[in-house]
């Protein structure tokens, strides 16, 4: 779910102008479910006059739900990487802890978490779930969750300014028998939870490395010359760029051997390209590895074979 340059600051609260869901999931249950949380959150950022998610319920916003969480664990602590076309769903795990007053086994409360990049009260991009979180009881007040984060790059979730360090978040709604898509719709009834603040790993460009070795075979002790090239996803494209300026390490492995060693180090050039030399001695294979940066992640290209002869 993309949220970009509509993102208003409320007091205590993650305020949204605008929440939209992408044109591709217009008929898919988890349309439906981002669709009536973006309701609540832009009828609580257009409250007139009042402050969203307060303790005082206003006849326009949504009351302050007893709910909050802890222990938001995003991917196992790992960063993540996103092409340009392919899904990816994010595993979340929290624990979220609430008032005896709260019912989180109601059909109509929902809860979630999401990832937001830059300030939590005006965040540049977020990215929540397709579907949210399911809860199991770990007692009469709190509660063992696990959601999604699902990331779409193929429409529009993500520009390449987004790589590198977000925040992750935890939000519940209990819509206690309103229902967003009726006319009759009363959002002072509606109890909302939005905390973040929570460490969240990187949000990384996936990237990809070739390789290739000649001329094949040579003859010992002449000239082998290594080309390839590192690329990463460009969210804005949908397709794969040269990454221009990086240290890429050029390794070789005897035949009989199943170990690496790096023979030299090479940079990039204004295309993502990668062209050096080396003196052929015994068959084996040659790769080239890069070590990855925040916001792109490690890759090796399969190793190539040469016959020296």
């Amino acid at each position: 779910m993309r949220i970009r340059a509509t993102v208003a600051a409320v007091t205590g609260a993650l305020a949204l102008s605008a929440f939209v869901v992408p044109a591709a999931h217009a008929a898919d249950s988890g349309s439906s479910y981002r669709a009536d949380v973006a309701k609540v959150l832009e009828a609580a950022h257009s409250a007139s006059g009042k402050t969203a998610f307060t303790a005082t319920t206003a006849d326009d916003a949504p009351y302050a739900l007893n709910v909050s969480f802890s222990g938001i664990k995003v991917n196992g602590g790992k960063a993540f990487a996103v092409g340009t076309t392919n899904h990816v769903a994010v595993p979340v795990t929290y624990t979220l802890t609430h008032g005896a007053e709260v019912d989180i086994t109601a059909a109509d409360f929902l809860t979630g978490p999401y990832l937001y990049k830059g300030s939590f009260t005006s965040p540049d991009n977020a990215l929540f779930g397709v579907d949210p979180a399911k809860c199991t009881a770990t007692s009469s007040t709190t509660a063992s969750c696990k959601g999604n984060i699902d990331v779409y790059p193929a429409e529009g979730d993500l520009i390449n300014s987004d790589a590198g360090a977000w925040k992750a978040a935890g939000l519940a709604i209990a819509y206690n028998g309103q229902n967003p898509d009726s006319p009759t719709f009363d959002i002072s009834k509606v109890g909302v939870a939005d905390q973040g603040g929570f460490t969240s790993p990187n949000v990384q460009r996936y990237s990809k490395l070739t390789v290739n070795a000649a001329p094949e075979p040579v003859k010992k002790g002449k000239t082998i010359t290594v080309t390839g090239k590192l690329s990463r996803a460009n969210w804005e494209t949908n397709k794969y760029a040269g990454y221009t300026g990086q240290s890429v390490q050029l390794q070789f492995r005897k035949k009989s051997s199943t170990t690496y060693t790096t023979v030299k180090t090479v940079k990039t050039d204004g295309t993502g390209n990668l062209k050096t030399t080396t003196t052929a001695s015994v068959d084996g294979y040659y790769r080239y590895s890069f070590v990855g940066t925040s916001t792109t992640p490690a890759v090796k290209a399969a190793g190539d074979y040469v016959d020296v002869q």
